[in-house]
């Protein structure tokens, strides 16, 4: 999983149970209010706001360096270990590996061709680099040029 994927993943943990998992208590008579050691605390979907120190913030890594005086990084290796956060559900695919398609000696005379009077290609350019395994015709009738090395 990419770093920013999972990060998202943090911000987006419920501030209720992050206020629960750092001790705050819940306000009997105000759902959205949070009593904690930093004062009052309200929330409204993913914002925060304390209104005794006039700060606020949005998601759980702001709420978790707020409530427990944190760094980001501390945040998020705090979350990480108070919130389980399950993996991505499939991994990245792995890189494919160029396949070159197969020479097709019947299409060689066309590639020639076009390579010589539509690209203006010297003949005897084209004839040393199919000499030399270095040019051929595939399937489509697309020339195939070899690239070695540098």
């Amino acid at each position: 999983m990419m770093l920013g994927d999972r990060l998202d993943q943090l911000r987006r943990i419920p501030l209720p149970a992050v206020l629960r998992e750092s001790g705050a208590q819940r306000d009997r008579s105000d759902k959205a209010k949070w009593h904690t050691p930093q004062g009052d605390i309200s929330i409204t979907g993913v914002k925060f706001m304390n209104w005794h120190q006039s700060r606020g913030g949005g998601g759980a890594i702001d709420l978790a360096m707020h409530l427990n005086d944190l760094d980001f990084k501390r945040a998020v290796a705090w979350l990480q270990c108070h919130f389980s956060i399950p993996p991505a559900s499939s991994p990245a695919p792995a890189p494919r590996r160029l396949t070159l398609p197969p020479p097709d000696r019947s299409k060689l005379s066309a590639v020639k061709q076009y390579l010589v009077h539509d690209r203006a290609i010297a003949p005897s350019m084209t004839d040393s680099l199919v000499e030399s395994g270095k040019l051929y015709a595939d399937g489509r009738g697309n020339a195939v040029f070899l690239l070695l090395g540098k």
